[in-house]
C-alpha cells in the first residue's frame, strides 16, 4: 500500500501541473491517500512507537557521537540531542549503549525531543549513592576540579569529595595530573543530612595491594632477591615498592658505612636490587636489604694489618668521648679522647678534630671477628712524660699557662701534654677561699717544681714559692712580747678579730680584751695590745690588751712589797736601840706598815 502511494506521488510530481498548482487536498481525500485506509496506516505507524511521557525518566539507546552532541532515541517521533559534557563521566561511550534520560518535552517549537541524561542521573543519583555505599560497590567518577584539601568528583552527578590523602597510596606531589580523568572510586562516607559524600580510590589501591601482599608473602623466603622501585625515602629509610606491595629498607642496612641520610644512595623511581631479612604475615611487613648483597668491606680488609701500624682515614662521627674515623666505607675505628693527647687533662673529641679532617692513626687494637678497631693519635708523637725529670727537675722555675681551676686548686700547662697541679695551700702565701681569687683561665703563671709521679703522669707546682713571705715581715714587725695599737673588726663568741695594718691582723680571746675599767671592748675601738705568740704555721697573732695593763699593776705592787720589806727590816734592825716604851710604839708602826696603811 506504502508503496503504491509512492507511486502515484511520483506520477503526480511528473506531471506537466507545477508543484506550486498540485491540488494535495484532492489528493489527499483520494482513494490512493485519504479513507479508511490511510487511517489504519496511522495506527500501524503510532503502535511502532514508544509512548513518551514528558517529566519522566526513560531509557534511551545512543545512535550517534559527535564531539560536541550524543544522539539518543527513546523510541519516539524524533531524536533527542544532548551536549556530550553531560557524559564526561563516562569516556567509553558508544554508539549501542543504553542510557537514562529525562524527558523535559517531547516536541517543541521545532518538532524536536528534548531529553536531558545529567537530569535523570540527579534524578536517581542519590538512590543509587546509598546503594553503592551500602553494597560496597565500585563506582566511576569524573574528576572535575581541584579544592582545598582534595578533589571534586562527579559521582552519579553528585559532587563528591576526595580527600588528598584518598587518592593514591604514595604521596602525590602533582593533584593537576588527576583533572578531568575517570577514575574508579569507593564511597567511604555519606551524610545524610547535608547530603555530603566522601569518596576515596585509595581505599581500592589499598585493598588490591593487600591482595597482593597476601599473594608475595606467601611466596617470600628470606634471603631471596626481588628488583623493586624506590617509592618513598624518609630519614629512617626507604619503602621499596616489590610489585604492589612495599618493603622497607633501614636506614642501617642501605650501606656498611654510616649513612647521613638515604638520599645520598637511592633516588625517587629508581630500579634497585634487594635482599628480603624478615617478614611478618601476621603484620604484613617485609625487612629488606641492600647492603647485604655486597660483601662486607671488613671481609675484604687487608690481612696484614696489625697492631702497632700506621693507617690513614676520615673523620665521620664526633661525640664527646671520641672520634669514628673511617678507613674504608664500612670499616671504622675509634680514638678515644684519652688517645688524643699526652695531657692527663680530660678534654672532649671537639678540640681536637672536627667532622671531615683527614688524619693518621696508630692502630691499637683490632677485633677482626667483631668487627671493632681502637686507634691512637699521641702514639704517633713523643711522649713529653719519657724525659720529664730531665726538662723538668725539681726546684726549677718555669711559666705555664692556668689550664683549669677547681675549688682544691689550679691546673697549669707547662707544654702540650705536660701539665701540673699547683694545690690551692701553694698558690699563695695568704689564706684564701677559692683559687679565683689568685688567677683566671688563660693566665700565665711562675711555677716551681715540688714532686713528680712519672706513672700516672702528675706534677706537682707551687707557685708562692716564687713569692716573698709575707710573714717573714709580718714576724719582724710584730715581735713577741711588743705592744702594738689595733682595732677591733669584729667580735664573736671566741673572741675578737684585730686589724693591725692593711695586711695583718690578729686575734685575741674574749678575757683578753676586758679593759682596765671592767668593761668589754666592742667593735670599733682601738686599744692597745700586747704581742702574745705568733704562730707561723696557721699564720696567726695572738693578742692581748688586758696585758697591757695588768702587768704594770703587777710591777706596782711588787714594788710597793719590796719598799714594805725594806721599811720592816729596817725598823728590827732598830729594835735593839729603843726603850721599852718605844718599843709598844714601834710594834703599832709595823703592823700598820704589814696591812699596807
Amino acid at each position: 500500500m506504502f508503496f503504491r502511494i509512492m507511486e502515484e506521488i511520483k506520477k503526480a510530481l511528473n506531471a506537466s501541473v507545477a508543484p506550486e498548482e498540485f491540488d494535495w487536498e484532492a489528493f489527499e481525500g483520494s482513494s490512493v491517500y485519504g479513507g479508511a485506509e490511510m487511517e489504519s496506516i496511522k495506527a500501524a505507524y503510532d503502535q511502532t512507537l514508544s509512548k513518551v511521557v514528558e517529566n519522566e525518566v526513560a531509557e534511551g539507546e545512543v545512535t550517534a557521537i559527535n564531539k560536541r552532541e550524543v544522539i539518543v532515541t527513546i523510541g519516539g517521533k524524533s531524536e533527542g540531542v544532548i551536549s556530550s559534557t553531560e557524559f564526561r563521566y563516562n569516556p567509553d561511550l558508544k554508539v549501542g549503549d543504553k542510557v537514562e534520560v529525562f524527558v523535559e518535552s517531547a516536541e517543541d517549537k521545532k518538532g524536536q525531543l528534548v531529553i536531558s541524561h545529567k537530569k535523570a542521573r540527579a534524578l536517581k543519583s542519590w538512590d543509587r549513592v546509598n546503594e553503592a555505599y551500602d553494597k560496597n560497590e565500585v563506582v566511576k567518577g569524573f574528576v572535575k576540579t581541584r579544592t582545598k584539601g582534595g578533589m571534586i568528583v562527579d559521582v552519579f552527578g553528585i559532587e563528591a569529595f576526595l580527600p588528598g590523602s584518598q587518592i593514591d597510596i604514595k604521596p602525590i606531589r602533582d593533584y593537576d595530573v588527576y583533572v578531568n580523568q575517570t577514575i574508579d572510586f569507593k564511597i567511604v562516607k555519606i551524610n545524610q543530612e547535608f547530603r555530603n559524600v566522601v569518596v576515596s580510590h585509595k581505599a581500592l589501591l589499598e585493598a588490591e595491594q593487600e591482595q597482593k601482599r597476601a599473594e608475595l608473602i606467601g611466596k617470600l623466603e628470606k634471603g631471596q632477591i626481588l628488583e623493586g622501585t624506590v617509592k618513598n625515602i624518609t630519614n629512617y629509610g626507604v619503602f621499596v615498592d616489590l610489585g604492589g606491595v612495599d618493603g622497607l629498607i633501614h636506614i642501617t642496612d642501605l650501606s656498611w658505612g654510616r649513612v647521613n641520610h638515604p638520599e645520598e644512595y637511592v633516588q625517587l623511581d629508581q630500579k634497585i636490587q634487594v635482599v628480603v631479612l624478615d617478614f611478618n604475615e601476621q603484620q604484613k611487613r617485609i625487612a629488606l636489604g641492600y647492603k647485604q648483597l655486597t660483601a662486607h668491606p671488613w671481609d675484604n680488609l687487608d690481612a696484614n694489618l696489625k697492631v702497632g701500624d700506621k693507617v690513614k682515614g676520615k673523620v665521620i662521627l664526633i661525640a664527646d668521648y671520641g672520634a669514628f674515623v673511617e678507613l674504608v666505607p664500612g670499616v671504622e675505628g675509634l680514638i678515644h679522647v684519652s688517645e688524643m693527647s699526652w695531657s692527663p687533662r680530660l678534654h672532649s673529641a671537639q678540640e681536637f678534630l672536627k667532622v671531615g679532617d683527614e688524619v693518621e692513626a696508630q692502630i691499637l687494637t683490632i677485633d677482626r671477628e667483631n668487627r671493632k678497631m681502637s686507634l691512637g693519635l699521641k702514639q704517633l708523637s713523643v711522649n713529653p712524660w719519657d724525659t720529664i725529670r730531665e726538662k723538668y727537675p725539681v726546684a726549677s722555675q718555669h711559666k705555664a699557662v692556668v689550664r683549669n681551676i677547681t675549688n682544691f686548686g689550679v691546673f697549669a700547662e707547662l707544654e702540650d701534654g705536660v701539665e701540673g697541679l699547683v694545690h690551692i695551700s701553694d698558690l699563695s702565701w695568704n689564706k684564701i677561699k677559692h683559687p679565683s681569687e689568685v688567677v683566671a683561665p688563660g693566665d700565665t703563671i711562675d711555677v716551681q717544681i715540688l714532686d713528680f709521679d712519672e706513672a700516672n703522669h702528675k706534677l706537682s707546682l707551687g707557685h708562692k714559692q716564687l713569692l716573698p713571705n709575707p710573714w717573714d715581715e709580718v714576724e719582724a714587725k710584730y715581735a713577741v712580747g711588743s705592744v702594738v695599737e689595733g682595732t677591733i673588726a669584729s667580735v664573736s663568741d671566741k673572741g675578737a678579730t684585730i686589724t693591725l695594718d692593711a695586711e695583718a691582723e690578729g686575734f685575741a680571746f674574749n678575757r683578753e680584751i676586758v679593759k682596765e675599767d671592767g668593761k668589754q671592748a666592742v667593735a670599733g675601738e682601738t686599744l692597745p695590745f700586747k704581742v702574745v705568740e705568733l704562730r707561723r704555721s696557721t699564720r696567726r697573732i695572738l693578742l692581748s690588751h688586758v696585758r697591757t695593763y695588768a702587768e704594770a699593776k703587777e710591777k706596782a705592787a711588787v714594788a710597793e712589797a719590796d719598799n714594805t720589806k725594806k721599811a720592816v727590816k729596817k725598823i728590827n734592825s732598830n729594835v735593839e736601840k729603843t726603850t721599852l716604851g718605844d718599843i709598844d710604839a714601834l710594834a703599832a708602826l709595823k703592823e700598820k706598815l704589814e696591812k699596807g696603811e
